[in-house]
């Protein structure tokens, strides 16, 4: 089966992707072993574990067709995946006043990350990427992202930064933004609106959410799984935009997709979901699958990227990066006493 979408190989190439796919999986596995074990995050070791073995992505070895396979769709399974964990409860559980609040964070986000990108030099590709990841989920939203943007000779080192950088920045957000809810005196729903409002990846929210109270927890996880919900339409606006705008320097049959079917399928299990159709325990379950999928990703993401093209990326994209954290950041607390 092929799509533009997701590819999968056929029975005569399975031998051919299996070496690559096994050794991301055993990557995203140690990646797991350490986070269980050491409490650090699973991205970042799986991203790290993943430079480290570069060299089973260059071309004439067994692994590299099937670390290419897992980088791109596995990944577009994970994400479509993550549709089961939504629903239109969501937006009701949370109320107007912050749906809206959280829904124009990530909107305003996105767009100072192209007016900031003007002023430092950094493509107009970049922003979208960082400033998208920054605005909704951290490394599974630059995944997606990087999948309608169109390629260029430094996209998979860009992709690689992002992921690195947001893992690194909600993994410090994770153990500082507690204190700063308690400093700026946010009562347990403020303090998780803030919190999942604000830090990039899910695995973070939650963490720092119920490191505070069981209630902030939740809503923290509750307000993050609103921001991951934006994800569908942000990617499809991308697409659109770049399409009509005639920013695709591609050939167009080689252009991504209009409505690339990890797209749809994200769509569709979040429709199934809201109208009672997935039951909480089989949305649990492919919630599960969808993370273990986007962390195999993740791996081989790395496994791709040579370490020493990351350090061509400079002083300014690193700043980008800082600065669209900390406007989504002061945007939020700023909202949070004015609107709620």
């Amino acid at each position: 089966m092929t799509s533009k979408g997701i590819r999968l190989p056929d029975i005569q190439s399975l031998t051919a992707v299996f070496p690559g796919f096994a050794v991301s999986v055993l990557a995203a596995a140690t990646a797991q072993f350490l986070s269980e074990h050491y409490g650090a995050p699973a991205m970042l070791m799986a991203l790290l574990l993943g430079l480290a073995l570069n060299f089973l992505s260059e071309p004439g070895t067994r692994t590299a067709r099937g670390v290419e396979f897992t980088a791109r769709s596995v990944l577009r399974i994970g994400v479509a995946l993550l549709g089961a964990r939504i629903s239109v409860d969501l937006l009701i559980q949370l109320g107007g006043l912050s749906v809206t609040l959280v829904v124009t964070g990530v909107v305003l986000t996105i767009l100072f990350a192209l007016l900031a990108s003007r002023f430092i030099g950094c493509g107009w590709r970049f922003a979208l990427l960082t400033g998208g990841s920054v605005a909704i989920c951290g490394a599974s939203a630059a995944m997606a992202i990087a999948a309608v943007l169109p390629r260029h000779e430094k996209s998979e080192r860009d992709l690689v930064f992002t992921v690195l950088s947001v893992t690194v920045l909600s993994t410090i957000a994770m153990v500082i933004y507690p204190m700063l809810a308690q400093l700026f005196e946010f009562d347990a729903h403020d303090s998780g609106l803030f919190l999942g409002g604000t830090i990039h990846d899910v695995a973070q929210v939650v963490g720092a959410g119920f490191s505070i109270s069981p209630e902030t927890g939740e809503t923290a996880t509750l307000v993050k799984l609103i921001r991951v919900s934006m994800l569908a339409p942000v990617v499809l606006v991308f697409s659109l935009v770049i399409r009509q705008a005639g920013l695709s320097e591609a050939h167009p049959k080689d252009r991504p997709p209009l409505m690339p079917l990890f797209v749809i399928g994200f769509l569709v299990l979040a429709a199934l979901n809201s109208v009672g159709l997935i039951p909480e325990v089989l949305a649990d379950w492919v919630g599960s699958l969808s993370r273990w999928a986007l962390l195999i990703a993740v791996a081989a993401v790395g496994i791709k990227t040579s370490l020493g093209r990351m350090v061509e990326v400079g002083a300014t994209a690193i700043a980008l990066v800082v600065v669209e954290t900390l406007f989504l950041g002061i945007f939020i607390v700023v909202g949070l006493h004015v609107l709620v």
